[in-house]
């Protein structure tokens, strides 16, 4: 539509069920808004209302119009917010919950860098390989991998393609060799990890339509996904780790990635996970937009 305060007009006339009240309302004469009508009818070449001398009702063609407008305007409201807010100045705390490797070798550099950019935002970061209550702990947002398993949180995907990948050092893998088979990871050192009860031990691979499901074992065993990391750089053993946590290693040359007849791992998703629609401010848009810029150039 060339004209949106038309849409507007007629939206808020379809509300108020007469001109001469969506006049008041917008403090507009009953001539504009009559003309503004007609003006869109004739745009559309259709017929929106049906006039009386009294009343004033929506035709067929109208009510579905009318759906649509206001899907639009609403559309066009967000877009301008959120220009006004790429050029306004965040401020607030961002109250974060993140897995421990992640946080430390991943996490921390992105928000410095973040809140360099906007240096009134006060963050307050929890670090853990166990999943903070979004309801009772004061935390409103948390970086988690995998799909949440409470149906209820708001999940807004981070690194969608993320998935774990084995990996040793380089002088584990000339003094033990690479495994060429799955059966193979039984015969190696792996290094295992988990998070709150659970310790993973069965690694689980795919391969089109096929999986294969490994147990291992390990002189080795840690609930902290950082230490499980740092073993694995130490020539310890074989790790499965989040290709994420494990880039700037696998660029480095610190780890190498360890390809087994085409087996991979399950997709192993990272979201930004909050409890309420509500939490999902200008500032919590702005630091998603942030990470997913970072994850991008990372992953490339």
């Amino acid at each position: 539509m060339k004209n949106l305060q038309d849409l507007r007009i007629f939206c808020e006339t379809a509300q108020q069920g007469s001109l001469s009240a969506c006049a008041r309302k917008m403090d507009l004469s009953p001539a504009v808004v009559s003309a503004s009508l007609k003006r869109l009818e004739a745009e559309l070449g259709i017929l929106l209302f049906i006039r009386s001398t009294r009343s004033i009702r929506l035709t067929q063609k109208g009510e579905q119009f009318l759906r649509h407008c206001k899907e639009a305007l609403a559309i066009m409201a967000e877009a301008t917010t959120a220009m006004h807010t790429e050029d306004a100045e965040l401020s607030g705390i961002i109250q974060l919950s993140a897995p421990s490797d992640l946080g430390r070798n991943i996490l921390l550099p992105w928000l410095d860098d973040f809140m360099q950019i906007h240096p009134k935002l006060e963050v307050r970061l929890q670090l853990s390989d166990s999943q903070a209550d979004l309801y009772s702990q004061p935390v409103d947002l948390a970086l988690r991998y995998g799909k949440p398993k409470d149906s209820a949180l708001i999940a807004i995907p981070i690194a969608p393609g993320n998935v774990p990948v084995l990996c040793a050092s380089p002088d584990y893998v000339q003094q033990n060799g690479a495994p060429t088979t799955l059966q193979e990871l039984t015969r190696h050192n792996c290094l295992c990890h988990g998070h709150n009860d659970t310790l993973h031990t069965r690694w689980a691979f795919y391969k089109g339509d096929k999986s294969v499901t490994i147990d291992v074992r390990g002189n080795r065993q840690c609930k902290d996904g950082d230490i499980t990391r740092k073993w694995a750089v130490a020539g310890k053993g074989i790790a499965r780790k989040s290709r994420l946590d494990i880039a700037h290693d696998l660029i480095t040359g610190r780890l190498i990635e360890l390809s087994v007849d085409g087996w991979q791992g399950e997709c192993f998703p990272l979201n930004l996970v909050c409890a309420e629609r509500r939490l999902l401010s200008p500032t919590v848009n702005a630091f998603k937009n942030h990470l997913n810029e970072r994850v991008n150039m990372l992953l490339q």
